[in-house]
Protein backbone atom coordinates (compact mmCIF):
# COMPACT_ATOMS: atom_id res chain seq x y z
CA UNK A 1 0.00 0.00 0.00
CA UNK A 2 1.38 3.27 -0.94
CA UNK A 3 0.38 7.19 -0.21
CA UNK A 4 -1.60 7.70 -2.80
CA UNK A 5 -3.81 4.84 -2.87
CA UNK A 6 -5.19 6.01 0.75
CA UNK A 7 -8.75 7.39 0.71
CA UNK A 8 -11.31 8.66 3.10
CA UNK A 9 -14.38 6.58 3.74
CA UNK A 10 -17.42 6.91 1.63
CA UNK A 11 -19.61 9.06 3.00
CA UNK A 12 -17.22 10.78 5.27
CA UNK A 13 -16.62 13.58 3.68
CA UNK A 14 -19.12 15.93 1.75
CA UNK A 15 -18.88 19.02 -0.52
CA UNK A 16 -19.82 22.27 0.97
CA UNK A 17 -23.23 23.40 -0.47
CA UNK A 18 -23.57 26.27 -2.84
CA UNK A 19 -26.36 28.35 -2.10
CA UNK A 20 -28.28 30.96 -4.15
CA UNK A 21 -26.12 29.48 -7.30
CA UNK A 22 -29.03 28.49 -9.01
CA UNK A 23 -30.87 25.37 -10.04
CA UNK A 24 -28.26 23.85 -11.14
CA UNK A 25 -26.55 23.60 -7.25
CA UNK A 26 -29.89 21.62 -5.97
CA UNK A 27 -31.31 24.70 -3.72
CA UNK A 28 -33.63 25.62 -7.04
CA UNK A 29 -33.69 29.55 -7.64
CA UNK A 30 -34.57 30.89 -3.99
CA UNK A 31 -32.17 28.48 -2.47
CA UNK A 32 -33.85 26.84 0.03
CA UNK A 33 -36.10 30.02 1.58
CA UNK A 34 -38.98 29.93 0.39
CA UNK A 35 -40.40 33.40 -1.31
CA UNK A 36 -40.06 36.72 -0.31
CA UNK A 37 -40.26 37.69 3.01
CA UNK A 38 -38.04 38.29 6.28
CA UNK A 39 -36.38 35.03 6.76
CA UNK A 40 -35.75 35.37 2.85
CA UNK A 41 -32.85 38.03 3.59
CA UNK A 42 -29.87 38.40 5.27
CA UNK A 43 -29.61 39.39 8.65
CA UNK A 44 -33.36 38.46 9.03
CA UNK A 45 -33.36 36.02 11.92
CA UNK A 46 -36.17 36.53 14.87
CA UNK A 47 -35.09 35.74 18.15
CA UNK A 48 -37.31 32.71 19.64
CA UNK A 49 -38.92 34.98 22.55
CA UNK A 50 -40.26 37.23 19.81
CA UNK A 51 -44.25 37.54 19.49
CA UNK A 52 -44.40 39.72 16.37
CA UNK A 53 -44.17 43.18 18.65
CA UNK A 54 -47.14 42.28 20.97
CA UNK A 55 -46.61 42.22 24.70
CA UNK A 56 -43.98 40.01 26.09
CA UNK A 57 -44.24 37.23 28.29
CA UNK A 58 -42.36 38.70 30.59
CA UNK A 59 -44.13 41.60 31.24
CA UNK A 60 -47.37 40.11 31.14
CA UNK A 61 -46.69 38.08 33.73
CA UNK A 62 -46.45 39.64 37.51
CA UNK A 63 -44.04 37.30 38.82
CA UNK A 64 -41.44 37.75 36.21
CA UNK A 65 -39.52 41.24 35.73
CA UNK A 66 -41.27 44.16 34.18
CA UNK A 67 -43.88 44.30 37.35
CA UNK A 68 -43.99 45.29 41.24
CA UNK A 69 -46.72 45.61 43.51
CA UNK A 70 -47.04 48.21 45.78
CA UNK A 71 -49.79 47.22 47.68
CA UNK A 72 -47.65 44.71 48.92
CA UNK A 73 -47.21 44.81 52.68
CA UNK A 74 -44.27 43.56 54.20
CA UNK A 75 -43.66 42.71 57.70
CA UNK A 76 -41.02 42.94 60.26
CA UNK A 77 -41.09 39.19 61.51
CA UNK A 78 -39.80 38.17 65.18
CA UNK A 79 -40.20 34.48 66.42
CA UNK A 80 -41.55 33.50 69.71
CA UNK A 81 -38.50 31.90 70.57
CA UNK A 82 -36.31 34.86 69.60
CA UNK A 83 -37.91 36.95 72.31
CA UNK A 84 -37.92 34.49 74.65
CA UNK A 85 -33.80 33.50 74.21
CA UNK A 86 -32.81 37.39 74.25
CA UNK A 87 -34.97 37.62 77.95
CA UNK A 88 -32.79 34.64 79.27
CA UNK A 89 -29.80 36.39 77.96
CA UNK A 90 -30.56 39.93 79.97
CA UNK A 91 -31.63 41.79 77.06
CA UNK A 92 -34.74 43.07 78.25
CA UNK A 93 -33.67 44.19 81.50
CA UNK A 94 -32.45 47.69 80.06
CA UNK A 95 -34.94 48.16 77.31
CA UNK A 96 -38.12 49.78 78.10
CA UNK A 97 -39.74 49.93 82.00
CA UNK A 98 -39.23 47.04 84.33
CA UNK A 99 -42.83 45.10 85.05
CA UNK A 100 -44.08 45.64 88.43
CA UNK A 101 -44.57 42.86 90.44
CA UNK A 102 -46.98 40.35 89.19
CA UNK A 103 -47.55 41.76 85.58
CA UNK A 104 -46.23 40.69 82.56
CA UNK A 105 -43.48 42.29 80.94
CA UNK A 106 -44.50 44.90 77.95
CA UNK A 107 -42.97 44.11 74.43
CA UNK A 108 -43.81 46.43 71.01
CA UNK A 109 -41.70 47.09 68.07
CA UNK A 110 -39.48 49.91 70.14
CA UNK A 111 -38.43 47.62 72.53
CA UNK A 112 -37.57 45.09 69.62
CA UNK A 113 -35.53 47.55 68.34
CA UNK A 114 -33.74 48.22 71.30
CA UNK A 115 -32.83 44.69 71.64
CA UNK A 116 -31.93 43.96 68.20
CA UNK A 117 -34.79 41.83 66.69
CA UNK A 118 -36.58 44.58 64.93
CA UNK A 119 -34.70 47.03 61.94
CA UNK A 120 -37.20 49.20 60.81
CA UNK A 121 -40.22 50.21 63.41
CA UNK A 122 -41.92 52.36 60.60
CA UNK A 123 -43.39 48.61 59.16
CA UNK A 124 -45.85 46.49 60.60
CA UNK A 125 -44.38 43.81 63.10
CA UNK A 126 -45.83 40.23 63.32
CA UNK A 127 -45.53 38.00 65.48
CA UNK A 128 -44.52 34.16 64.85
CA UNK A 129 -44.55 31.12 66.47
CA UNK A 130 -41.15 29.66 65.78
CA UNK A 131 -39.39 28.23 69.13
CA UNK A 132 -40.94 27.64 72.73
CA UNK A 133 -41.89 30.66 75.44
CA UNK A 134 -42.19 30.33 79.26
CA UNK A 135 -42.55 34.15 80.36
CA UNK A 136 -45.60 35.82 80.52
CA UNK A 137 -45.56 38.66 77.83
CA UNK A 138 -48.14 41.30 77.20
CA UNK A 139 -47.17 42.02 73.19
CA UNK A 140 -48.22 44.43 71.10
CA UNK A 141 -47.83 43.59 67.59
CA UNK A 142 -49.42 44.47 64.19
CA UNK A 143 -50.28 40.81 63.54
CA UNK A 144 -49.92 37.60 65.05
CA UNK A 145 -50.19 33.78 63.80
CA UNK A 146 -52.39 31.47 65.50
CA UNK A 147 -48.98 29.23 66.79
CA UNK A 148 -47.77 32.84 68.30
CA UNK A 149 -51.44 33.60 70.27
CA UNK A 150 -51.13 30.23 71.56
CA UNK A 151 -48.05 29.85 72.73
CA UNK A 152 -48.41 33.50 74.30
CA UNK A 153 -51.15 32.89 76.42
CA UNK A 154 -49.96 29.17 77.21
CA UNK A 155 -47.34 31.15 79.22
CA UNK A 156 -49.72 33.45 80.66
CA UNK A 157 -49.58 36.68 78.68
CA UNK A 158 -51.80 38.59 76.39
CA UNK A 159 -51.40 40.14 73.06
CA UNK A 160 -52.55 43.33 71.60
CA UNK A 161 -53.19 43.93 68.02
CA UNK A 162 -52.94 47.53 66.78
CA UNK A 163 -55.72 47.84 63.94
CA UNK A 164 -55.82 50.43 61.25
CA UNK A 165 -59.16 52.41 60.13
CA UNK A 166 -60.95 51.12 57.17
CA UNK A 167 -62.35 54.38 57.04
CA UNK A 168 -61.81 57.76 57.71
CA UNK A 169 -63.37 59.28 60.93
CA UNK A 170 -64.20 62.45 61.89
CA UNK A 171 -61.45 64.53 63.72
CA UNK A 172 -61.35 65.30 67.44
CA UNK A 173 -63.88 68.02 68.49
CA UNK A 174 -65.47 67.54 65.17
CA UNK A 175 -68.90 66.17 64.46
CA UNK A 176 -72.51 66.33 65.84
CA UNK A 177 -70.91 66.86 69.63
CA UNK A 178 -69.04 69.60 68.14
CA UNK A 179 -71.90 71.01 66.51
CA UNK A 180 -74.10 70.45 69.56
CA UNK A 181 -71.84 72.45 71.34
CA UNK A 182 -71.57 75.36 69.34
CA UNK A 183 -75.07 76.05 68.53
CA UNK A 184 -75.72 75.51 72.43
CA UNK A 185 -74.44 79.58 73.11
CA UNK A 186 -75.92 81.17 69.89
CA UNK A 187 -79.22 78.99 70.89
CA UNK A 188 -79.19 80.68 74.54
CA UNK A 189 -78.36 84.23 72.99
CA UNK A 190 -81.50 84.17 70.49
CA UNK A 191 -83.35 83.13 73.44
CA UNK A 192 -82.50 85.64 75.90
CA UNK A 193 -84.99 88.70 75.74
CA UNK A 194 -84.01 91.44 73.94
CA UNK A 195 -83.65 94.68 75.01
CA UNK A 196 -86.55 97.33 74.14
CA UNK A 197 -85.21 99.82 71.04
CA UNK A 198 -85.87 103.08 69.83
CA UNK A 199 -86.10 105.45 66.27
CA UNK A 200 -83.31 107.31 66.85
CA UNK A 201 -84.81 111.17 66.26
CA UNK A 202 -87.38 110.16 69.51
CA UNK A 203 -84.86 108.95 71.66
CA UNK A 204 -82.85 111.78 71.40
CA UNK A 205 -86.29 114.01 72.01
CA UNK A 206 -87.29 111.53 74.99
CA UNK A 207 -83.56 112.08 76.79
CA UNK A 208 -83.63 115.52 76.50
CA UNK A 209 -86.91 115.40 78.23
CA UNK A 210 -85.64 113.19 80.68
CA UNK A 211 -82.84 115.44 81.61
CA UNK A 212 -84.86 118.65 81.35
CA UNK A 213 -87.31 117.32 84.27
CA UNK A 214 -85.08 114.81 86.30
CA UNK A 215 -87.76 114.99 89.20
CA UNK A 216 -91.20 116.72 89.35
CA UNK A 217 -91.05 119.66 91.78
CA UNK A 218 -87.35 119.69 91.14
CA UNK A 219 -85.05 121.83 88.39
CA UNK A 220 -81.33 120.58 87.79
CA UNK A 221 -78.71 123.22 88.34
CA UNK A 222 -76.07 124.02 85.01
CA UNK A 223 -73.44 122.38 86.90
CA UNK A 224 -75.02 119.35 87.66
CA UNK A 225 -75.19 116.46 85.40
CA UNK A 226 -78.62 114.91 84.52
CA UNK A 227 -78.80 111.31 85.92
CA UNK A 228 -78.69 108.40 83.53
CA UNK A 229 -81.84 107.03 82.08
CA UNK A 230 -82.32 103.22 81.92
CA UNK A 231 -83.33 101.73 78.99
CA UNK A 232 -86.92 100.92 79.86
CA UNK A 233 -87.43 104.62 80.98
CA UNK A 234 -86.25 106.00 77.33
CA UNK A 235 -88.56 103.75 75.52
CA UNK A 236 -91.67 105.24 77.61
CA UNK A 237 -90.61 108.50 76.80
CA UNK A 238 -90.10 107.65 73.71
CA UNK A 239 -93.65 106.22 73.23
CA UNK A 240 -95.25 109.37 75.03
CA UNK A 241 -93.37 111.89 73.09
CA UNK A 242 -94.28 109.83 69.67
CA UNK A 243 -98.05 110.06 71.14
CA UNK A 244 -98.06 113.71 71.62
CA UNK A 245 -96.41 114.59 68.28
CA UNK A 246 -99.36 112.79 66.45
CA UNK A 247 -102.19 114.15 68.66
CA UNK A 248 -100.12 117.88 68.16
CA UNK A 249 -100.10 117.28 64.49
CA UNK A 250 -103.40 117.76 62.96
CA UNK A 251 -104.24 115.47 59.37
CA UNK A 252 -105.42 118.66 57.54
CA UNK A 253 -105.58 122.61 58.74
CA UNK A 254 -108.68 123.61 60.77
CA UNK A 255 -107.85 127.55 60.41
CA UNK A 256 -107.18 129.21 57.26
CA UNK A 257 -106.89 132.85 57.71
CA UNK A 258 -109.46 134.93 55.31
CA UNK A 259 -107.17 137.48 54.93
CA UNK A 260 -104.14 136.02 52.90
CA UNK A 261 -105.52 135.11 49.26
CA UNK A 262 -102.73 132.80 48.94
CA UNK A 263 -104.40 130.19 52.05
CA UNK A 264 -107.16 128.01 50.79
CA UNK A 265 -109.08 125.64 52.34
CA UNK A 266 -108.66 121.78 51.05
CA UNK A 267 -112.51 121.84 50.58
CA UNK A 268 -111.65 124.83 48.02
CA UNK A 269 -109.07 122.75 46.04
CA UNK A 270 -111.51 120.25 45.44
CA UNK A 271 -114.42 122.56 44.40
CA UNK A 272 -112.63 125.86 42.76
CA UNK A 273 -116.23 127.20 42.28
CA UNK A 274 -117.21 127.36 45.72
CA UNK A 275 -114.04 128.26 46.64
CA UNK A 276 -114.21 131.29 44.97
CA UNK A 277 -117.52 132.47 45.71
CA UNK A 278 -116.47 132.30 49.41
CA UNK A 279 -113.69 134.12 49.13
CA UNK A 280 -115.39 136.89 47.25
CA UNK A 281 -118.20 136.77 49.85
CA UNK A 282 -115.60 137.25 52.81
CA UNK A 283 -113.71 139.99 51.07
CA UNK A 284 -116.69 142.13 50.17
CA UNK A 285 -119.14 142.50 53.43
CA UNK A 286 -120.95 144.64 51.69
CA UNK A 287 -121.85 143.32 48.82
CA UNK A 288 -123.51 140.42 51.68
CA UNK A 289 -125.88 143.26 52.80
CA UNK A 290 -126.99 144.56 49.50
CA UNK A 291 -127.93 141.36 48.75
CA UNK A 292 -129.53 140.23 52.02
Amino acid sequence: MKLHDLQPPAGSHRAKTRVGRGIAAGQGKTAGRGTKGQKARAGGSIPPWFEGGQTPLHMRIPKLRGFKNRAKLVYEIVNVGDIAARIDAGAFDGAGTAPKKGEAMTVNADILRAVGLVRDVKKPLKILGGGELSTALFVVADAFTKSATEKIQAAGGSINVLEVPTESRPALGVGDAAEEGATAPATAAAAAPKPARSRAPKAEAAGSKAEAVAEPGEAAEPGEAAEPVEAAETAEAAETAEATDEAETPDAPTEVDAESPDSVPASAEANPADGADATVAEESPAATDESA
